[in-house]
């Protein structure tokens, strides 16, 4: 171990090359040229190499609060790496995919939305889209998600006038701090079918990739627990997109490119698209409305709605917050946000340390 120190101890300052600290001692690579490419140049390079409707970055960039442009990334390419360092995405880690607080390989939010900017990365670039804004978009789209699973969203809507749907809050409350483009916030906002569409057909490759990747992956995590087995897939499904997830991801990411291939369009081919409907289908029966499930959500709910109402009458409690009346529309509100910004543990504690809550009362399956 000491040995071990010492190395590392020596590496401290890297290697000096004359004006250059390099990072090994025999560190030779370099790209070859002296040349930096600048991000007009590349903004500039958009236009040839992009789709007719491809979202250019060059023009683009609306934010509520106007900055300098950066020097060498794109305005998308900002988005997705103010996401990535941002406290609402790390906190997906501690988030609820599908199984509250799940095994170590089991997906958690943070896990799926890097799943789904894989799915739609392979299917923007093939089609000539911006991938930087894909890749924003579904880095973020989740962020809006409160502890315990989709359940969050019965839990705080009551507390919200417009009703609280991650997507929505997710665009105009979570990541409103990060001063995002408006084509990024658009495409979080609509990523849900059930919303409207999104504004740029990278926000439509993102609604599809978020499907496709949750279908898949919460199936094979299910299988893990011993809930489901691959055989009990229909045999449309297992006919037409196979049944592990890297042969059923492939199928559907080149549906997706064949479909846009033939019409312009972004969509998937009519046989796929029916297989992921009725897979989709097959997953709710089987997985998300099961009588454990349902138990969990029921948990998670009555939590939930019981720290929003403990610190809404105490708003002294939430972080940051100071002079605000107890039980205002305000106060409401702002106890909304903290407590759907919490992690699963997080709020399983809160509600132990503050509300005196049994262990029994917690959702199944969360360590505190």
């Amino acid at each position: 171990m000491q040995e071990r120190a010492e190395r590392w101890a020596s590496t401290m300052r890297g290697h000096q090359a004359g004006d250059v600290a390099l990072a090994h001692e025999d560190s030779w690579a370099g790209p070859g040229s002296s040349t930096t490419i600048p991000r007009r140049a590349r903004e500039e390079d958009e236009h040839d190499e992009l789709a007719p409707l491809a979202t250019k970055a060059g023009g683009a960039g609306d934010r509520e609060l106007e900055e300098e442009p950066d020097p060498f990334r794109t305005c998308f390419e900002r988005d997705r790496d103010r996401i990535l360092h941002a406290t609402a995405f790390r906190r997906l880690a501690g988030k609820t995919q599908v199984f509250v607080f799940p095994d170590d390989h089991q997906r958690t939010r943070l896990t799926h939305a890097l799943e789904v900017a894989q799915v739609a990365r392979s299917v923007s670039q093939a089609i000539g889209l911006n991938v930087a804004l894909t890749e924003a978009i579904a880095i973020g789209h989740d962020c809006g998600h409160g502890p315990g699973g989709h359940a969050s969203e019965d839990a705080l809507t009551p507390y919200v006038e417009e009703g609280y749907d991650h997507a929505v809050w997710g665009a105009d409350e979570t990541l409103v701090p990060l001063n995002l483009c408006s084509e990024t916030l658009d495409g979080v906002r609509n990523h849900s079918w059930s919303r409207p569409a999104p504004a740029t057909p990278e926000g439509e490759v993102v609604s599809w990739a978020d499907r496709i990747a949750y279908v898949c992956h919460d199936f094979e995590d299910a299988v893990a627990a011993g809930i489901v087995s691959e055989d009990m897939l229909p045999p449309l499904v297992r006919d037409r997109v196979g049944t592990d997830r890297s042969t059923q991801l492939g199928t559907m990411v080149r549906a997706m490119i064949q479909a846009t291939a033939e019409s312009g369009r972004i969509g998937m081919t009519v046989p796929i698209a029916e297989a992921l409907a009725e897979y989709r289908r097959f997953n709710y029966e089987h997985i998300y409305l099961r009588p454990a499930s349902k138990a969990q959500a029921d948990s998670v709910i009555r939590m939930l709605r019981a720290l929003v109402e403990h610190y809404a009458d105490r708003p002294n409690l939430l972080p940051e917050e100071h002079g605000l009346d107890a039980g205002s529309p305000e106060a409401l509100r702002r106890a909304v946000a903290y407590v759907g910004g919490m992690t699963d543990r997080f709020a399983c504690r809160q509600a132990m340390a503050l509300l005196d809550w049994d262990r029994d009362r917690l959702p199944v399956g969360i360590d505190v």
